[in-house]
């Protein structure tokens, strides 16, 4: 440590109506490396901490114009109050109860023969030492609220791009859909590849957006990803209405993808295969919570499907579904209705 980074002495005001203990604190103190200034009232203390800077305060009890506690009062007020270790002649516990809830770091109780001087460099050095763990413990945590704040700004900047880029890849299937002298099969394979990637991208969306990235408003999110299934469906010749209801829950990023993509593969299998050709109906979406659950329904008036038939198509949405309610730690189930299908899942959130 070079000359200049070594730290001076303990500043250090006394404040105490008594003249010769204040001399004989200067004088027993500085031999410890204290710098002690003694002032003899608490205005003449105040004063002294307005225009000086001291490192710590010790204050006497009884004064004849205020007594310590009043004047500690407005120690306390000061912008960046230093530390004060509370003196007083009295053995009254209550006095230094009193101190100590008033915002002194310490106490000592005053002797007229001067052996609490000692007692009273050992509380400074503590309070101090208090003091200092106090600053690092706020630093600390201010440089870790900042460096998640940083975090976070990083993860919005990052989930804004992986969201356009999911635009761009749907937008570049899109386009294919509309290539002359596509298969009808494949075309519609793109329709389904597209919603799916429509759901990934509406997480990623709603991310960049929230306050807390660890969380998916579910109502929000549904609402966006049903507009952009219906848009689709539409797009492809199938003119079904999505209905939804949606309780405003918070459900984890991952778990809120998961649920995304099956809402996406139960409408599109429903918009396929719920109604006969030229039939319009309803398809409705319902969230709700449970306790530390959530239930999610999704319905149609149609012509009626067992969770157990074989799968119609490829069967590659049903492998979706069944690999996204693993995810989720669930399963899904088809209960009996007399018109229709409702698949119900239930997961925790």
């Amino acid at each position: 440590m070079t000359e200049a980074e070594t730290p001076g002495p303990v500043r250090l005001l006394y404040i105490d109506d008594d003249p010769g203990l204040g001399r004989l604190v200067e004088r027993r103190l500085a031999r410890l490396g204290f710098a002690v200034t003694h002032v003899e009232d608490g205005e003449a203390g105040l004063a002294r901490l307005a225009c000086g800077t001291f490192d710590v305060v010790a204050l006497d009890h009884f004064m004849p114009t205020r007594q310590g506690l009043d004047v500690l009062v407005d120690i306390q007020a000061l912008a960046e109050p230093p530390p004060v270790v509370y003196v007083t002649g009295s053995e009254e516990g209550r006095i230094a109860v009193a101190a100590l809830k008033a915002g002194a770091a310490d106490y000592v109780i005053k002797d007229t023969a001067g052996i609490f001087i000692d007692l009273l460099g050992q509380a400074v050095t503590q309070a101090l030492e208090q003091q200092r763990l106090r600053r690092d413990k706020a630093a600390a945590e201010r440089e870790m609220r900042e460096a998640r704040e940083r975090a976070e700004i990083l993860l919005r900047e990052v989930n804004h791009r992986v969201a356009n880029s999911l635009q761009l890849v749907a937008s570049l299937v899109s386009m294919q859909q509309k290539t002359e002298g596509l298969d009808p099969v494949a075309r519609e394979a793109l329709v389904e590849a597209q919603n799916r990637i429509h759901a990934i991208a509406q997480i990623h969306r709603r991310l960049y957006t929230s306050e807390d990235v660890r969380f998916v408003a579910m109502d929000a999110y549904l609402s966006g990803l049903v507009e952009e299934l219906e848009a689709a469906m539409k797009a492809a010749g199938r003119e079904h209405t999505i209905m939804l209801r949606a309780e405003p829950v918070r459900v984890g990023t991952d778990r809120a993808v998961s649920v995304g993509v099956i809402v996406t593969e139960l409408v599109t299998n429903a918009f396929k295969y719920a109604y006969p050709q030229d039939v319009l109906g309803d398809i409705r979406i319902n969230l709700s919570r449970r306790g530390e659950q959530c239930r999610l329904e999704v319905e149609d008036d149609g012509i009626g499907l067992s969770g157990e038939a074989a799968p119609k198509g490829s069967g590659l949405g049903t492998r979706i579904v069944r690999a996204m309610t693993a995810t989720l730690g669930t399963t899904i189930a088809y209960e009996a209705r007399p018109v229709g299908t409702r698949a119900v899942l239930t997961f925790s959130l």
